[in-house]
C-alpha cells in the first residue's frame, strides 16, 4: 500500500545533483534551511553539552582560557615589555581583545574538521550539511557569552566607566559572527577534499593572531605598517570592540562598514562554494 492509498503525506524526496550554480538553486537552499531549524537548534545544544560533558569544571573552561592567556600576556607586556594602553590597565585591555579572538579561534578550529568527523552522518542521511559547520559557531559564541561577565567584573574592579556606546558592541559582534560563519563554511568544505587545511590551520591562526592587534594596540604598530594592518578586517573589529567597551567612544563607522562589507561578501562566497561542492561531499569524505 503506497502513501496515496493509506492517506499518509508523501515523503519528501531530495535529489542530489552534480555540482552546479544558479541563483534560483541558491535561494531554494537558503529557504530549505528554515525547514531544518529544529535540527540546527538540537545539534547546537548537543554541541555545547558534549563539549563540557563529564568535565569537573564544566563551562568554567570557557573562562579559564581567556583568563589564563590574559595573565600570561599581562606578565610579558605589562611587566617585561611595556605596551602603552592609555588609561586602561593592560589586563583589561588584553582580556577585551582575547574574547573576540578566541571566539574566532575556537569556532574555526572545531568547525574545520566538523564534516569529516561526522562522516557517518553525512554519508547516511541528507540534511543541509552547512548546519554542522554553523553549530560550531554557535558553541563558540556560547563560550564567548560565558566569558564576557569576567570582562565586566574586571572593568568594575579597575573602575573602567561604562557608557551608552557599549551597545555598539552588539553590531560589532554581529559582523564578527557573519565573518566567522563564512570562514567556517569555506574551511569545513575545503577540509573534505584537502585534509592539509586542518593541519595548517593552527599555524595560520597563530600567525594571524600576532598580525592582529589582539594583545597590543594598533597605535603601537609603526605608522608605515598601519595601512597593511588595517587591511585585516578582524583588526578593525577588535579595535572597535575595545573602543566602545573600554574607552566609551563611538566606533569608527568607516572601519565597521568596511568590515561588514567584507564579512557579508565572505559569507556569500563561502556559502556558494559550500553548496557547489555539497553534492560530492558524501562520495569524497
Amino acid at each position: 500500500m503506497d502513501s496515496r492509498e493509506s492517506g499518509a503525506a508523501p515523503r519528501r524526496v531530495k535529489v542530489i545533483r552534480p555540482p552546479s550554480f544558479s541563483w534560483r538553486g541558491l535561494a531554494n537552499d537558503l529557504r530549505a534551511l528554515t525547514h531544518y531549524r529544529d535540527l540546527f537548534y538540537t545539534l547546537s545544544l548537543h554541541r555545547i553539552k558534549v563539549r563540557y560533558k563529564q568535565s569537573v569544571l564544566g563551562v568554567s573552561w570557557a573562562i579559564m582560557q581567556p583568563l589564563s592567556l590574559m595573565l600570561v600576556y599581562g606578565l610579558i607586556f605589562a611587566m617585561i615589555v611595556r605596551v602603552p594602553t592609555g588609561s586602561v590597565p593592560y589586563t583589561v585591555f588584553a582580556y577585551a581583545g582575547l574574547l573576540p579572538w578566541l571566539y574566532l579561534n575556537t569556532a574555526l578550529t572545531n568547525a574545520t574538521g566538523g564534516l569529516v568527523s561526522h562522516n557517518q552522518l553525512v554519508t547516511k542521511v541528507y540534511f543541509p550539511r552547512e548546519i554542522i559547520s554553523l553549530t560550531y559557531v554557535v558553541a563558540a559564541l556560547f563560550d564567548f557569552l560565558v566569558a564576557t561577565p569576567v570582562l565586566a567584573a574586571l572593568m568594575l574592579y579597575h573602575r573602567v566607566p561604562l557608557t551608552a556606546n557599549l551597545f555598539y558592541a552588539l553590531p560589532i559582534m554581529a559582523v564578527l559572527t557573519v565573518f566567522i560563519a563564512g570562514a567556517a563554511l569555506a574551511l569545513s568544505a575545503a577540509q573534505v577534499r584537502f585534509r592539509d587545511i586542518g593541519v595548517a590551520l593552527p599555524l595560520f591562526l597563530q600567525l594571524w593572531m600576532f598580525a592582529t592587534p589582539v594583545v597590543y594596540p594598533l597605535s603601537a604598530v609603526p605608522a608605515r605598517l598601519q595601512p597593511f594592518f588595517k587591511l585585516n578586517p578582524l583588526g578593525g573589529l577588535i579595535e572597535n570592540f575595545r573602543r566602545v567597551v573600554l574607552e566609551g567612544g563611538a566606533p569608527d563607522f568607516r572601519e565597521l562598514a568596511l568590515a561588514a562589507a567584507l564579512s557579508l561578501s565572505l559569507f556569500a562566497l563561502a556559502y556558494i562554494y559550500f553548496k557547489h561542492v555539497d553534492a560530492t561531499m558524501a562520495d569524497i569524505i
